[in-house]
């Protein structure tokens, strides 16, 4: 990405559906393979819980449109927990309680996994694909998390390279003011400062964007020459809005959680320029077989925007299903799990999985940059 595409493109300036706390994807099946999750579907991340979940319905279909997983359906129970920790901890002891639960599945937030996980390793079930990125929660010493997107720390690493190509010299850094904002917050100063760029700031925005006004005040004062954000859900879109509105020329650059895709329709052509790291390829881009397959199946379901959030939904539920797969007919915890510590070098066509050399149990370092156009969607 060349720094006059960025600045340039900055100048040029979903259908919210109601959940209870309890969501399934299909009509209880007692045959059926069973995968828990607590997610936010309400709250400041509900968004991208709900964009998460269009992918995994898509790839649901189209694998019991096949037969399922040794010819048992493959079904999905997600529990509602808004992005907060304790109602996620609640969650997790009623799937975990709960026999015909095989494993875990896209459970989100940085602060809400870091809640849930002794439980987890405690109960002995699988989770993959922790919808997060937080290096605090990559530790070699977990016996049962498995991880499929780069971490946090990758992304950082690929956004500083990208913001010192450019020769930005004095951006201002926004961080959400919790738990993953605080640590996306301290890895990224660390390395913006050892490639030699002064930070202004850090300014500390509220989950629920009450203070975004005065964030956003005190951010274009310090006379940034970009915006960084460590920041994520409902109140980056505010956030983005309103420097916008204050500064419509002003570069903007994030990690993958920054904005959602229901952020980025609202902000509509506000959103042109804003740069975001990726890890999982472009979604609308059918150079690769994991992204035809992706499109075809959300078409399938009635649906025709595809988006970062609902491919991440829709890989993790391909690999979940191909671990079922190895696991065998009469699989339990255990065996799923042993399943997918065993998988090295699956391609799903264009984008692979591989637990061997890794003691965090990392299945992708896959981390791009795009920059999102006035439609929405994502140039590369």
């Amino acid at each position: 990405m060349k720094r006059r595409q960025f600045i340039a493109s900055g100048t040029a300036l979903g259908v919210t559906s109601l959940f209870s706390s309890r969501i399934s994807h299909a009509v209880a099946n007692p045959n059926a393979w069973l995968i828990g999750s607590t997610a936010a579907m309400t709250g400041p991340l509900g968004a991208f819980g709900l964009e998460n979940q269009k992918g995994v319905k898509a790839a649901l279909a189209q694998i019991n449109a096949k037969g399922g997983i040794h010819d048992r359906p493959l079904q999905m129970e997600v529990l509602d927990d808004a992005y907060v920790p304790a109602r996620s901890v609640e969650n997790i002891k009623q799937l975990a309680a709960n026999p015909a639960i095989v494993g875990l599945m896209s459970c989100l937030g940085t602060a809400n996994n870091a809640a849930i996980t002794p439980l987890i390793e405690s109960a002995g079930l699988v989770h993959l694909a922790p919808l997060t990125g937080a290096s605090s929660l990559r530790t070699s010493g977990l016996r049962n998390v498995f991880h499929i997107r780069a971490s946090y720390s990758d992304e950082i690493e690929r956004l500083v390279q990208n913001v010192a190509s450019m020769g930005i010299k004095n951006p201002a850094l926004v961080y959400a003011d919790n738990a993953y904002g605080k640590e996306v917050a301290a890895e990224m100063m660390a390395l913006l400062k050892k490639a030699g760029i002064n930070v202004l700031g850090p300014f500390a925005l509220s989950v629920d964007g009450k203070n975004t006004d005065a964030v956003a005040a005190q951010t274009v004062a310090s006379i940034p020459s970009a915006v960084v954000l460590a920041t994520t859900g409902a109140a980056t879109t505010g956030l983005v809005a309103a420097l916008r509105k204050v500064s419509p020329s002003m570069p903007i650059a994030g990690i993958s959680p920054s904005l959602t895709q229901e952020g980025v329709r609202q902000l509509g052509t506000s959103a042109r320029g804003v740069a975001i790291t990726m890890v999982f390829p472009e979604p609308n881009r059918s150079k690769h077989q994991i992204i035809r397959e992706y499109q075809g199946a959300m078409r399938a379901t009635g649906e025709e925007r595809f988006t970062t959030g609902s491919l991440e939904g829709y890989i993790n539920t391909r690999v979940m299903a191909e671990a079922l797969q190895r696991s065998g007919r009469a699989t339990d915890r255990e065996k799923l799990r042993q399943a997918v510590a065993g998988i090295r070098n699956f391609d799903l066509g264009g984008f692979q999985i591989d637990y061997s050399g890794t003691t965090a149990r990392v299945g992708s370092r896959y981390v791009d940059l795009g920059i999102l156009s006035g439609d929405g969607r994502i140039m590369s």
